[in-house]
């Protein structure tokens, strides 16, 4: 027997949500930016430079007292936090001045000040002004390129339409992660990036699979009004959509509970990317065609044109 989360029969007017959905989509966008130039993104040292080291303690790690011994060492800017156990510790020590001699020394000095407080190294990292400024431009290019290469793909298999349809419902994506970064604090280095991207990915198979339902049903029902004609394709993807991203997110909570520290940051994006994801499919991409019209070869498709009935029609 088929497992099966949503009915076969629903049929959700998906579409007199749509106001909702775009004054909830105002805000959060709105927010998200209000709370990266407000706040910030907290840039992990893939894009500052400087030093990381991670170290295990014996026992619980004394974090005022290795702050103490680092502080008076003249390194600059040390921030230190606890990672993932009450044992093992994160320290960023700010770049110094100079070339990556001057970058190793200053691990020394601050490895020689905590020996006698660690058991183990577990990662050092050291990354450069130059590295770190090229990183963060390669980052913004990768995101751009993505965006403006899945419009296009999107622009010829369908419309223009829905091109445009698609990347508002991105760019929604990705400000609205870049928010929930901003708001949380959490580390944003490469592997965010690298999530960003994936949700990115995500969102747009989520939306080609709705678009084809929706191309489909514009061609089989020529007079069926379109915000009727939306709703049964929704309806009529809505147990694929569900079932993907739960099982997605299934996979994504047993990484945030149990894959550490290190991918927590990019689990919990992925986390918020399909939930966001699965939402502008459906109350930002697909409603946003009411009002940029769809054509059908040569003939335009007003929003309200037609003379289908209901669900009837709709199942033919």
């Amino acid at each position: 027997m088929l497992l099966k989360l949503i009915p076969a029969e629903t049929t959700i007017g998906f579409m007199r949500w749509r106001k909702i959905g775009f004054a909830f989509s105002a805000l959060l966008i709105l927010g998200s930016i209000a709370l990266v130039a407000g706040r910030g993104l907290n840039l992990g040292i893939d894009f500052l430079g400087g030093t990381l080291i991670e170290v295990q303690t014996d026992g619980p790690a004394d974090l005022s007292g290795m702050r103490a011994d680092l502080n008076g060492l003249g390194l600059g800017e040390v921030a230190l936090q606890e990672f993932g156990a009450p044992d093992t510790v994160l320290i960023r020590i700010q770049r110094q001045p100079g070339e990556e001699e001057a970058q190793r020394a200053a691990l020394e000095v601050a490895k020689a000040a905590i020996d006698e407080r660690v058991v183990e190294y577990r990662r050092q990292e050291f990354v450069g002004p130059t590295i770190g400024s090229e990183l963060q431009e390669a980052a913004i290019y990768a995101v751009l390129s993505a965006l403006a290469a899945i419009m296009i793909y999107i622009w010829f298999r369908f419309e223009w339409q829905f091109g445009l349809g698609a990347i508002v419902a991105l760019t929604h994506d990705v400000i609205a992660t870049m928010g929930l970064f901003a708001l949380l604090q959490l580390e944003f280095n490469l592997s965010t990036v690298a999530a960003v991207l994936t949700i990115a990915g995500y969102s747009i198979n989520d939306t080609v699979v709705v678009f084809d339902r929706v191309r489909e049903n514009i061609r089989k029902y020529k007079r069926m009004p379109l915000a009727e004609l939306f709703d049964g394709a929704l309806n009529q993807t809505l147990s694929r959509t569900v079932m993907t991203s739960l099982t997605t997110l299934i996979a994504l909570f047993a990484l945030v509970f149990f894959g550490g520290e290190v991918i927590r940051g990019f689990s919990i994006a992925l986390i918020w990317g399909i939930v966001i994801g699965t939402y502008s499919s459906v109350l930002v991409a697909v409603p946003l065609l009411l009002y940029l019209r769809p054509r059908r070869g040569d003939e335009e498709i007003a929003p309200g044109e037609g003379s289908g009935s209901g669900p009837q029609a709709a199942k033919g």
